[in-house]
C-alpha cells in the first residue's frame, strides 16, 4: 500500500497541479471574453430597446461564424504540443504560419458573410425592419473586426501549445478594457460624456453622434484587433517564444501544412459549431411555449453556460498536456494523462453540480423577480444539475482526445449524439411524450433530450479514447 500511495502522489499530484495551472488561465480567458458580450448587452440595453433587439440578434450570427474559426484553430495547439514535446523546435513556426493564412482567409471569409448575407436572413426571419436595420449595420462594423479576432485565436493556440496559457488571459482582459470605454463612446456619444463628466468638456467631444449598435460593432472591432496586435507582440517579445522566434522570418502558404491544420481543426470547429446551433434550435423551439418558459430556460442555460467555462478550459489543457506527451514518445504516461484528467473533471462535475444546487435560488432571483419563472427555472436547473456529470465528461474527453489528433470521430460522435438524441429526442419529449406513459414534457423533455444526448457523447468518447489509448 506504501508504494502504490508513493508512486500515486509522484506522478498523480505533480500532473494534476500542471494540468489546473494550465486551465485556470484559459478559464479566466474565457470569462473575459464572454465579459465583453454582457458589456455589450447592458450598454445597448441602456441605449433603447431597438438598439438591445439589434445587437442581440446580430450576436446569433456572427458568433456561430467566430467560434467555428476558434474551434478550427485550435487545431494548431496539438500540433504545436507535439512538436514541443518532441523537441522539434524549427518544426513549430511554419506550423504556425500555415495557421496565420488560414486564420486570415476564414476571417476575411467571415466578414464578406456579414456584409452579403445578412439582409436575406433577417428578411426570411421577418425581423422587424428597425431592428434589422440597426442590426445590419452593427454586423457590417464587427465584420471588420473578424479577421483580428482569427489572426488572435491562432495565436493563442500556438501560445497555449507551448505551455504558455497566461497571455491569453491577460490579452483577453486588455481587450475587455478598450471595450467597455470604446462602447460607451460610441454608444451614447457626447451626451454620454456630458453625464459623466459634464459640461466642462470641449465642445467638439460633446457633439460627438451617439451610434448606437453600430457603435457597439466599433467598439468590438476594435477589441478584436487590439487583441490580435497585443498577442502578435507579445509573442515576438516574450522569452517563452525565443526559441521559435515565428516573427524571424515568414513561411509562405504550404499545401502541406494548411492541410495538417485542416484535417485535425475543422473537425474541431464543426463539433463546436454543432453544440452551438442544438441550444440555437431548442431556444427556437421553446419560443412557442410562452414567455415564462422561455425566460425560465435562458435564465438556467446562462447560469450553467458561466459554470462550463471550467471544465472546457481543463479541456483545452489537457489538449495540451495530452499532446506534450505523446510528442515525446512516451505512450503510456499520455494514457495516464488522459485518465487523470478525467478523473479531475468529474471532481469539477461534482463541484459544478453542488455549486448550481446550493445557489439556484439566490442566483435566479438575481435574474428575475418574476415568481412564476423562478418556480420554473428552478425545475430546469434540478434536471441541470444531473447533467453536470456527462457534460464534464464529454468535453473533456473530447479534449484528450484532441491531444492524440483524433478529431473526425470526435466530430462524427458530436453530432450523432447532439442533434440525433440530444434535439431530436428532446423535442419529441417536449413535443408529443412517451406514448400513453408520459403527455408533452415541455421545456423538461428539451432537458431530459440534453441530458441524454451528452450521456451518450460521453458513453462513446470514453470508448474511442479507450481504444485509441491502448493502440498507441
Amino acid at each position: 500500500m506504501g508504494g502504490f500511495t508513493s508512486n500515486t502522489k509522484s506522478i498523480y499530484w505533480p500532473e494534476t497541479r500542471t494540468l489546473i495551472a494550465l486551465a485556470l488561465p484559459i478559464c479566466g480567458a474565457q470569462l473575459a471574453q464572454a465579459g465583453m458580450s454582457v458589456v455589450d448587452v447592458i450598454m445597448t440595453g441602456r441605449h433603447n430597446a431597438t438598439d438591445l433587439a439589434a445587437v442581440s440578434v446580430g450576436s446569433s450570427l456572427w458568433m456561430p461564424l467566430m467560434l467555428f474559426m476558434t474551434g478550427t484553430l485550435m487545431g494548431l495547439t496539438p500540433i504545436v504540443a507535439h512538436l514541443l514535446g518532441g523537441q522539434r523546435n524549427t518544426d513549430i513556426r511554419p506550423a504556425v504560419h500555415q495557421a496565420l493564412w488560414v486564420a486570415l482567409v476564414l476571417g476575411i471569409i467571415a466578414a464578406v458573410l456579414l456584409w452579403t448575407v445578412v439582409t436575406p436572413i433577417f428578411e426570411l426571419m421577418q425581423v422587424p425592419p428597425a431592428v434589422a436595420r440597426e442590426s445590419a449595420a452593427y454586423l457590417t462594423a464587427v465584420a471588420f473586426g473578424m479577421p483580428g479576432i482569427a489572426l488572435f485565436q491562432a495565436l493563442r493556440a500556438f501560445s497555449d501549445g507551448m505551455n504558455h496559457t497566461r497571455p491569453a488571459l491577460w490579452i483577453s482582459l486588455v481587450g475587455l478594457a478598450v471595450n467597455i470605454p470604446s462602447n460607451y463612446l460610441l454608444i451614447y456619444g457626447g451626451d454620454g460624456l456630458v453625464s459623466l463628466f459634464g459640461n466642462g468638456l470641449p465642445g467638439s467631444l460633446q457633439q460627438l453622434p451617439a451610434l448606437g449598435a453600430f457603435g457597439c460593432g466599433i467598439a468590438t472591432a476594435l477589441s478584436m484587433w487590439t487583441m490580435a496586435v497585443s498577442m502578435a507582440l507579445y509573442t515576438r517579445k516574450g522569452r517563452t517564444y525565443r526559441s521559435v522566434s515565428i516573427w524571424k522570418t515568414f513561411t509562405p502558404p504550404k499545401l502541406s501544412g494548411i492541410r495538417e491544420l485542416v484535417v485535425v481543426g475543422v473537425p474541431i470547429g464543426v463539433a463546436i459549431f454543432v453544440e452551438v446551433t442544438l441550444f440555437t434550435l431548442i431556444a427556437l423551439f421553446i419560443a412557442s411555449f410562452g414567455e415564462v418558459t422561455v425566460g425560465a430556460h435562458q435564465i438556467a442555460l446562462s447560469f450553467t453556460t458561466i459554470l462550463f467555462m471550467l471544465p472546457m478550459s481543463l479541456s483545452m489543457a489537457l489538449t495540451v498536456r495530452v499532446g506534450n506527451t505523446l510528442g515525446q514518445q512516451r505512450f503510456a504516461m499520455a494514457r495516464t494523462v488522459a485518465w487523470n484528467g478525467i478523473v479531475i473533471s468529474v471532481i469539477v462535475a461534482a463541484i459544478n453540480s453542488t455549486l448550481l444546487w446550493v445557489t439556484a435560488v439566490p442566483v435566479i432571483s438575481l435574474y428575475t423577480s418574476n415568481a412564476d419563472i423562478q418556480a420554473l427555472a428552478l425545475t430546469i436547473i434540478s434536471l441541470a444539475v444531473i447533467f453536470q456529470l456527462s457534460d464534464s465528461l464529454q468535453v473533456n474527453l473530447a479534449g484528450a482526445l484532441r491531444g492524440y489528433k483524433d478529431t473526425r470521430i470526435v466530430m462524427v460522435i458530436t453530432v450523432l449524439s447532439y442533434w440525433i438524441v440530444g434535439l431530436g429526442g428532446g423535442h419529441w419529449l417536449g413535443a408529443h411524450g412517451i406514448g400513453n406513459l408520459s403527455e408533452p414534457m415541455g421545456v423538461h423533455g428539451y432537458w431530459i433530450g440534453l441530458i441524454a444526448g451528452l450521456s451518450t457523447a460521453a458513453l462513446l468518447l470514453a470508448w474511442r479514447l479507450t481504444w485509441i489509448s491502448r493502440q498507441e
